[in-house]
């Protein structure tokens, strides 16, 4: 083995591959790999990945300085609904609160007559209450009863019940008497995973919160036995290794304490393609930008604004709301492996269920019984029979087959049929970009598309023909982006405290006094990340709203010591924000009064980010890229041609070299058709900037 180094690994395990990035912080030489998911144990495909770059480097795991993950392994757990039973355990009188839940419908009054209320997380059996009363300032009503506390534990512990949620009202306001629940639990049933609301999500709203809670209390086994299986055998490889866990909120944390938050991990590994994305497009120069990660199973979208992806905490993950901080990502079922099948009346669909890795696509190896997404572009040419330069052969036959049979049901030919399903697929992610741009108010025309992953950059033209998109930016090793994106983020935890007051009423001592406390709980949660304290950063937000409204709006808070001119500044910031994501605003209206809701801090220890490093140009010549040639079929213009079309190596293109259409570039982990009509130059990093011809 050659010299010890610095090097960080990246790695996100996806639906079908889990990807791997390396970067040697002293040369800045940066490696990428893939290796197949392991979806019976997520950790050894983690682990390959780990064995697999190192030998890559000629490095052992004395190099590592850090590890830092991406996992999907609770939220794959809440979307395919493989909950134990759980327990939960609310203020008397409250018991009900899971059945009421919110008015709202899905899709507005569209499907108010067909939409069914998911079944609740917890059932009616498995709710037990304790007497005892907070008010909203968090001063005690009645006594928290003891009694009935130890009553509830035995019976549960009786019960059999492992796992249990526990939101009492208004206990972000004073977390007394879940504290005395939680040390009760723990008396009277050591046994027990418990979650309590004050320390998962200390803001109102008792169905949100309760929810929250106990989806963190279900995740918890599986997420602290997959973390610490992988921190044991990590050891194995790298002993004493730091290792980070990807947050939804767009920073990681350390394993050690995802164990206690699992629930920050729901949208961990679409947090960190986004967040890889927006620093790539823009030291490419372009900061208004909607990525699209396109996976084996699904394909997430987000946008992203002067450089940052935006945030919310109005997510959800299946049929739970979440009230966590998340990066606002929106997922549809448009992946590689995406399955084509026939609806009862005869239709073509596409999604959302997915082949994955196992058994995969019809093309591979040992793939599946049904044609995919993935078997469509086989079949027409656009990606080689091949994946991860040669590593997994692909059956072009197979693919043939399964195609051709749905073909003759649908009454189309193969061609017609394959075609068809890519159509579909465009569409399906393409009212997903649209969602978080139109839906939103904003005009999706002015954004940059990027595109990564391993099916991300497949559609590419097509959905810029769809959506009228000036552009597309498809990074070097696009299916790696997100393992990258976990390189790039920092140490972050998110504390929020609810302090409901009307601007004109606000106490601003007391709202000093409770930033100063999140600020205190954001450092000791970072000394415990080990960060020095001068290295330390806290971001101070407010969510804010006018009287009477239901959802907040959130904007920054200036730090130090907040007087009548900052606080005034906080509302002058949110009348402005929400103009812009309304169209209106109260600002002129002394009638329409603004209301604080909840303060939040954010606590941030940086972490060394990649350089992206600049490639010498080009002589201008792309033909030295040129690997051969195969037959491909594109059909934008509604024609079933065949066309000769040149295969180009990525790696081999410098910086200005053009690749115009009909082409297909390919590189280990990727590949991107260039359609007719499109050009793809490359940048000085190595990205390729897909355009119309027209638009050169």
């Amino acid at each position: 083995m050659a010299a010890a180094r610095r090097v960080r690994i990246g790695i996100d395990t996806g639906g079908t591959f889990t990807d791997v990035v390396a970067v040697d912080e002293e040369t800045g030489r940066t490696t990428t790999t893939k290796t197949p998911s392991t979806p019976a144990d997520p950790a050894e495909g983690f682990l390959a990945g780990v064995r697999k770059v190192l030998d890559l480097m000629d490095l052992d795991g004395s190099a590592v300085t850090a590890v830092s993950h991406g996992t999907t392994v609770a939220t794959n757990q809440l979307l395919e609904g493989k909950l134990d039973r759980i327990g939960f355990i609310t203020t008397e009188g409250y018991e009900s609160v899971l059945e009421i839940a919110r008015q709202s419908v899905p899709d507005g009054y569209g499907n108010s007559y067909f939409w069914v209320k998911p079944p609740r997380i917890v059932p009616a059996d498995l709710v037990r209450t304790v007497r005892g009363r907070l008010d909203p300032a968090g001063a005690e009503v009645r006594p928290f009863d003891r009694d009935d506390a130890v009553a509830t534990a035995r019976f549960f512990h009786d019960a059999g019940i492992t796992t249990v949620g526990v939101c009492f009202l208004h206990a972000y306001a004073d977390d007394t008497h879940e504290r005395a629940m939680l040390e009760v639990l723990r008396e009277e049933h050591p046994g027990a995973v418990v979650s309590i609301s004050s320390q998962v999500l200390r803001e109102y709203r008792e169905y949100e919160r309760s929810v929250t809670t106990l989806v963190d209390a279900a995740v918890k086994p599986r997420v602290g036995a997959y973390v610490t299986n992988i921190r044991t055998r990590l050891d194995e490889i790298a002993p004493g290794v730091p290792f980070y866990v990807m947050k939804s909120n767009g920073g990681v944390l350390s394993a050690a304490e995802v164990v206690h938050q699992p629930i920050t991990t729901m949208l961990s590994g679409p947090a960190a393609g986004a967040l890889g994305a927006a620093l790539i497009a823009g030291a490419a120069g372009f900061d208004r930008v909607l990525t699209c990660d396109g996976g084996g199973t699904s394909t997430d979208v987000t946008v992203v604004v002067d450089g940052e992806p935006t945030l919310t905490t109005e997510g959800s993950v299946g049929e739970y709301p979440s009230k966590i901080p998340m990066i606002d990502v929106v997922t549809v079922g448009a992946g590689g492996g995406s399955i084509a099948w026939l609806s009862p009346e005869g239709t073509l669909k596409v999604g959302p269920r997915s082949a994955g890795a196992d058994p995969g696509p019809m093309c591979y190896p040992s793939g599946g019984t049904e044609p995919t997404v993935t078997d469509a572009h086989v079949v027409l040419g656009r990606i080689p029979p091949h994946l991860l330069g040669g590593e997994i052969a692909l059956s072009v036959d197979a693919a043939r087959k399964g195609l051709s049979a749905l073909g003759e049901r649908l009454g189309l030919s193969l061609e017609r049929t394959a075609l068809g399903i890519l159509e579909i697929s465009a569409w399906n992610q393409a009212n997903a970009l649209r969602q978080v741009t139109v839906a939103r108010g904003l005009d999706v025309r002015d954004f940059t598309l990027t595109t990564f992953g391993g099916s991300g950059s497949l559609l590419a033209c097509r959905l810029m023909d769809v959506l009228g998109l000036p552009r597309t930016l498809v990074p070097p090793n696009p299916g790696n982006v997100s393992a990258f994106g976990l390189l790039t983020v920092d140490v972050r935890n998110d504390h929020v405290q609810t302090a409901i007051s009307r601007h004109t009423d606000l106490d601003l001592d007391r709202v000093g006094a409770l930033f100063a406390a999140l600020e205190a709980d954001a450092a000791a949660a970072l000394d415990g990340e080990g960060f020095p304290r001068d290295e330390q950063r806290t971001v101070r937000t407010a969510d804010l709203r006018y009287v009477g409204q239901a959802f907040e709006v959130r904007v920054p808070v200036p730090d130090g010591d907040l007087d009548a001119d900052a606080a005034d500044r906080v509302a002058q910031a949110f009348h402005a924000a929400h103009r812009q994501l309304y169209g209106y605003d109260f600002a002129a209206d002394p009638r329409q009064a603004v209301e604080w809701v909840n303060l939040r801090v954010s606590g941030i220890g940086p972490i060394r980010r990649p350089d992206l490093v600049e490639l010498p140009p080009g002589d201008g010549g792309a033909e030295r890229a040129v690997t051969g040639s195969r037959p491909v079929l594109f059909g934008d213009d509604g024609a079933e041609e065949w066309a000769d079309t040149p295969t180009y190596d990525r790696t081999r293109l410098a910086p200005g070299d053009v690749v115009a259409g009909p082409a297909v570039v390919e590189e280990f982990g990727s590949t991107v058709p260039v359609h007719p009509g499109f050009t793809a130059t490359v940048d000085r990093f190595g990205n390729l900037l897909l355009e119309r011809e027209s638009a050169r």
